[in-house]
Order: C-alpha cells, then sequence, then structure tokens
C-alpha cells in the first residue's frame, strides 16, 4: 500500500486549499480513509474520515462546516477541502487507510500512511 499527499502549501488566513491523496497497491471501496495533522510538538490529530464504500463522512468539531472530505473511487483519491483556514490548521497533513467501513479519528486505529503534505496558513 502507497498513499501520497498533496496540495499543501501557504495560504493566507481565511483562504482554501485542496488536498489530494492518491492510493495505490489497494482497492479504495474497501477501506476507511482518514485525514489527520500534525503541529510542531503536537500529538497526530484526527480531522476528517470517510468510508469508501458508501461515502459516510466525519469530522472533528474543530473543523465542522470548513474543511470538506470526499472521495473519487475510480481514481483512488480521496480530497479534503479546507476552507476559511487559520492558524490553528497549520501543521503536516496525512492520510491514513484502515481496512473495513468503519471511521475513526484515533490515528493508533490506522495502519498504512502517506509522508504528509505541509499546510502553513500565514499572513
Amino acid at each position: 500500500v502507497q498513499l501520497v499527499e498533496s496540495g499543501g502549501g501557504l495560504v493566507q488566513p481565511g483562504g482554501s486549499l485542496r488536498l489530494s491523496c492518491v492510493a495505490s497497491g489497494l482497492t479504495l471501496d474497501y477501506f476507511s480513509i482518514g485525514w489527520f495533522r500534525q503541529a510542531p510538538g503536537k500529538e497526530r490529530e484526527g480531522v476528517s474520515c470517510i468510508i469508501a464504500s458508501d461515502g459516510s463522512t466525519y469530522y472533528a468539531d474543530s473543523v465542522k462546516g470548513r474543511f470538506t472530505i470526499s472521495r473519487d473511487n475510480a481514481k483512488n483519491t480521496v480530497y479534503l477541502q479546507l476552507n476559511s483556514v487559520g492558524p490553528e490548521d497549520t501543521g503536516v497533513y496525512y492520510c491514513g487507510t484502515r481496512v473495513g467501513s468503519k471511521c475513526s479519528l484515533d490515528y493508533v486505529r490506522f495502519d498504512d500512511w502517506g509522508r504528509g503534505s505541509q499546510v502553513t496558513v500565514s499572513a
């Protein structure tokens, strides 16, 4: 299994960004995919999760109404749209997978990870 994140960068407060997670070596339909972030000196934090088979989505309270997770099973890709970002959204964003149709925002429940994509929110 290989996961590759992309789309990070520098964005101004209030701006938007779309992250992508391309998966290979697996069939996305059989997995749940989570987005997590980690700021310097902090633990990895669950942001959002999607069940690839039926599209059910879950969000951390801190991002509800601002972030949107989606997937394109044909492209084996999961997206995270970040809107109305603030400095608190700065961090390395990782996608992770776990087998089955059960989402979680607890990173220990995920098996495979990408290398991450840096998001920096700054004026």
